[in-house]
């Protein structure tokens, strides 16, 4: 069974709400997550969007690399880019942490295609 879409409308970031970005979002999870019970355990039926989204909350270098090479990096900096709209101060807090993982990510990404 194909994985059910829906999409969100939120504010373009750097807004004040009035262009809007258009995400998709997955309302199913991916078996993927098998491996990573812990983020959502109170909702085992989230999907892949909200368990992005909560592992970018709790940055864990290795956790992110992984979800990164499944998800690309396209989708997670858009799943980042939603959560920064918000400007929480869960989002502050992670802030510092993911952009250096992010940055560290791509720049792997692109040293290894540079080698092939």
């Amino acid at each position: 069974m194909p994985p059910r879409m829906a999409c969100a409308l939120m504010p373009s970031p750097g807004t004040s709400g009035a262009r809007s970005l258009l995400v998709k979002t997955t309302a199913t999870a991916s078996p993927f997550w098998q491996g990573h019970p812990g983020l959502l355990w109170s909702n085992p039926n989230a999907g892949d969007s909200a368990r992005i989204r909560a592992a970018l909350l709790r940055p864990r270098f290795a956790q992110l690399l992984d979800i990164t090479l499944e998800f690309g990096v396209k989708r997670v900096r858009q799943e980042w880019a939603v959560l920064r709209v918000d400007g929480t101060r869960e989002v502050e807090r992670a802030k510092p942490p993911v952009e250096r993982a992010l940055r560290h990510i791509e720049e792997g990404v692109a040293r290894a295609a540079a080698r092939h």
